[in-house]
């Protein structure tokens, strides 16, 4: 690995580091640094008002969505560029994780799939952050198993006519526009009677509905699709052939989670510096040093593992399977750093002050948001079998339903 900058890379990083440095939004500076996973919000401001003023403003100087083409709203840089400006963005940053849906994973997916003429029209407003984008996958009856969806799209004249739900849709709610898998096929294996379209999130009969989480947040939301019409040329690759489609979005999805996962520990270690035990100060305790020691390591290992990723890019590798890794590694232990600040609060849970509410608050908000980091963008058991067998080449999972057309498939209720 080279850690080191080359001159080019220096001189990009010096001018994107004096152009944040004169526009971005200072006033929100420290509630963004002091904000950590499932607790991004600003006290006296809307966040995503905030934020597509953020990347409009980025837009409007060329420092949106860095690796799209310029012809699609971004700037033609290479893949480390990109690394070099998140870097240097810092905590404002944070910003853009309202668009990470649209720009990592629609974005891609419409620049491999759609119609030229969408591309020019639809992608510029998306890399500025004017119009969201929502991923619209999962459903209540699928699971993990994204290829046993049953929203159904039927073929009518020109239109496609789709009926059916979809969950756990992120920013469904204040999502413009959206990505959607259907099924047009149920007669063939499940994987093989897919389609792909691109939809307005405010066409008739599309009904979002958030979902109050344990934190009192909605980020999630069920999307149902009551006879809602969508123009063909709207479609995403061939009929049948979505499920290859969406592994474009996937294989986004996973890398786009996976190099962005907190792990919790810097909030750690800073409450602990802090924090008083009944036998003094946490940092002093040899457990707690322990603890903060094996969560070092395997940050520190995270850190490290990324870098091979930028490495692999400055150099205009592809990276391997890093993100997955980062995902599974990071998803387990920013939980375990939650649970483990929460036991050591003990009574002291009770917070009295707003200082102590504040920098306490963050592990409450990480525990309560954690176990969807582990689910979303495929779960832990998905992340070890990419690993199991692209990486180390061991078997696969037998599938027993691979080959069987989706409508024979046996489910509840059905003998």
């Amino acid at each position: 690995m080279n850690f080191d900058d080359t001159p080019q890379e220096a001189e990009f990083r010096a001018t994107a580091r004096a152009w944040i440095g004169a526009n971005a939004p200072r006033q929100y500076e420290e509630e963004l640094r002091k904000s950590s996973l499932g607790r991004t919000q600003l006290k006296n401001a809307n966040i995503l008002e905030v934020a597509k003023a953020w990347q409009k403003k980025k837009a409007d100087a060329g420092w949106a969505c860095l690796h799209w083409p310029k012809e699609y709203g971004g700037r033609g840089s290479s893949p480390i560029e990109r690394v070099i400006w998140q870097q240097e963005e810092g905590p404002f940053g944070k910003l853009s994780h309202m668009f990470i849906i649209g720009h990592g994973m629609c974005g891609p997916t419409m620049m491999a799939f759609a119609r030229e003429e969408h591309k020019r029209k639809y992608l510029p407003p998306l890399a500025s952050g004017e119009k969201v984008w929502c991923q619209l996958f999962s459903e209540p009856a699928g699971g993990s198993d994204v290829a046993g969806l049953r929203t159904r799209a039927e073929k009518d004249g020109d239109d496609w006519v789709i009926n059916g739900q979809k969950i756990w849709t992120s920013g469904a709610h204040y999502s413009d526009y959206g990505i959607l898998l259907t099924r047009t096929d149920p007669t063939v294996p499940k994987h093989k009677g897919l389609t792909m379209f691109f939809l307005d999130m405010k066409s008739p009969g599309v009904e979002v509905r958030p979902i109050k989480q344990a934190s009192g947040a909605s980020d999630f939301n069920e999307v149902y699709f009551t006879n809602v019409r969508i123009p063909d040329h709207q479609r995403l690759g061939e009929v049948g052939d979505g499920w290859n489609v969406s592994l474009t979005t996937l294989m986004n999805e996973r890398m786009s989670i996976g190099a962005g996962v907190s792990t919790g520990f810097p909030e750690l270690f800073e409450y602990c510096s802090s924090l008083m035990l009944v036998d003094g100060p946490a940092i002093e305790d040899r457990a707690v040093r322990s603890k903060l020691a094996n969560w070092a390591v395997k940050a520190s290992g995270l850190r490290y593992t990324s870098m091979r990723a930028i490495s692999a890019l400055s150099k205009g590798e592809r990276p391997g399977p890093e993100n997955s890794i980062g995902k599974l590694v990071a998803g387990s232990m920013i939980q375990d750093v939650a649970t483990y600040a929460l036991d050591l609060q003990g009574a002291a849970g009770v917070v009295s002050g707003p200082e102590d509410a504040e920098l306490a608050g963050r592990f409450q908000a990480m525990l309560l948001r954690a176990p969807g980091t582990r689910v979303e963008g495929g779960t832990d058991e998905i992340m070890r079998n990419i690993i199991a067998e692209r990486v180390l080449g061991l078997p696969g999972d037998i599938r027993v339903d691979k080959d069987v057309p989706f409508n024979k498939i046996p489910t509840k209720g059905r003998n």
